[in-house]
């Protein structure tokens, strides 16, 4: 029954698009009028077996990336198609009004309004609007999806060991390995991210989508970050397999004990509700990591004191926990000594703007923090916009990050 209500109001979204083809076509040669208006229903057709496909078929069998590449071309096609029912809905509106003024105004009420004819402006309009969007997206997948960028902060500390002044952390988050179409393109982030040559890197978690299979590809790949200090990672909420349903409870815990081993495939010492000191001139610093703790209907596993105990004398503590809710929600209150915190989650929800120092996107009505460096007091957060996409295959105005980090003495 839902499944038949969704195809209605699709339906219903490609016959009021179609309204606004069909009017900016009608002056058309009956080539070119038959082209536009039979290839915008061979491709609503196309759309809505797809639709049928996704529903009834079983899009697992073939695979994360056919799957997601289905679902964002639905996505795509009737979110473009909503922008161009707006000008359709506002023609019909005004062509409401001016029938009942029309109508008023004769003489015998009986023989009604003329039918008045659909604006060919807000028709242009319509398709022009909806084709923007589609246009954005598409790019976002061609162009955005690895369009790594190295973001660069310096963060003082008064507490940092003379030995550490100057220390280059990098950071990786939400790789969401399942989602990747192209190993050569993934390839190149990484040997970008070596190039800047960071004595330490901390990925913030979700290596997968949901299972731990996605990554076997890419352990090659994620196996050549490496960094004097070492490589420490912490678990996301994509990676405990909360999002798929399993044959058992075996089965599922399975996959996450496969996940931890390929962390330690690929060289990451992965935390686990625990700290590690990192030494150097006899000095130390210490490296808290958790896992996936979350605000709200997110999965908390993580336990924030059993990590922290034991790293009291540190000077310095640095925190790796994947939602940034979680820095207002247990650290700053009850840990005021922890003096970075950082994590990854939002990924800017893949779409935004950002020109200088002004960022906007939907992420930041759902996270207070939610991409780049935040400071409360003395303590700081840091919220990498992702390395990898999931659901849409792309990115808009928010491209993926490669996070340099530089501690100095204040």
């Amino acid at each position: 029954m839902v499944l038949f209500f969704i195809l209605v109001v699709l339906v219903l979204i490609d016959l009021y698009v179609y309204q606004a083809v069909a009017t900016i076509s009608k002056e058309w040669t009956a080539g070119w009028k038959s082209f536009a208006r039979l290839g915008f229903w061979i491709f609503t057709g196309l759309s809505l077996l797809a639709v049928l496909w996704y529903a009834y078929g079983d899009p697992y069998k073939y695979g994360s990336q056919l799957r997601n590449l289905v679902l964002t071309g639905i996505f795509i096609v009737y979110f473009s198609k909503i922008f161009g029912v707006l000008f359709v809905l506002i023609d019909d509106v005004q062509r409401g009004i001016r029938w009942l003024v029309t109508y008023f105004k004769q003489d015998t009420p009986s023989q009604g309004g003329k039918v008045i004819p659909r604006s060919e402006f807000l028709a242009k309009a319509a398709v022009i609007t909806a084709t923007i969007p589609f246009a954005a997206m598409t790019y976002g997948i061609i162009s955005g999806a690895h369009d790594y960028r190295v973001r660069r902060r310096t963060i003082m500390l008064p507490n940092l060991p003379k030995a550490f002044d100057g220390i280059r952390i990098g950071q990786l988050s939400d790789i969401h390995s399942g989602s990747f179409f192209s190993k050569t393109s993934v390839r190149g982030g990484i040997d970008m991210f070596l190039r800047e040559k960071p004595d330490l890197i901390f990925f913030t978690g979700d290596l997968v989508n949901n299972e731990t299979s996605e990554v076997a590809e890419y352990i090659d790949v994620f196996a050549k970050l490496k960094a004097p200090l070492g490589v420490y990672s912490v678990t996301g909420n994509h990676d405990y397999g909360d999002y798929k349903s399993w044959v058992s409870r075996e089965a599922k815990q399975k996959n996450f004990t496969d996940l931890m081993e390929a962390h330690r495939l690929m060289g990451f010492d992965l935390l686990m509700n625990e700290h590690r000191f990192i030494r150097q001139g006899g000095e130390a610093m210490a490296i808290i990591g958790i896992e996936n703790w979350g605000a709200g209907r997110f999965a908390k596993y993580g336990k924030l004191n059993e990590a922290y105990r034991g790293s009291e004398e540190a000077p310095v503590k640095l925190l790796l926990s994947h939602d940034p809710s979680h820095w207002d929600a247990q650290v700053r209150p009850n840990y005021p000594d922890i003096d970075v915190a950082f994590a990854g989650h939002t990924h800017g929800f893949q779409f935004g703007v950002e020109i200088g120092d002004f960022k906007w996107s939907p992420s930041q009505y759902v996270y207070k923090q939610w991409a780049d460096l935040y400071q409360e007091g003395n303590q700081y957060l840091y919220v990498n916009r992702g390395f990898g996409y999931i659901g849409y295959p792309g990115r808009v105005g928010i491209p993926p990050e490669l996070t340099i980090i530089e501690l100095k003495r204040a």
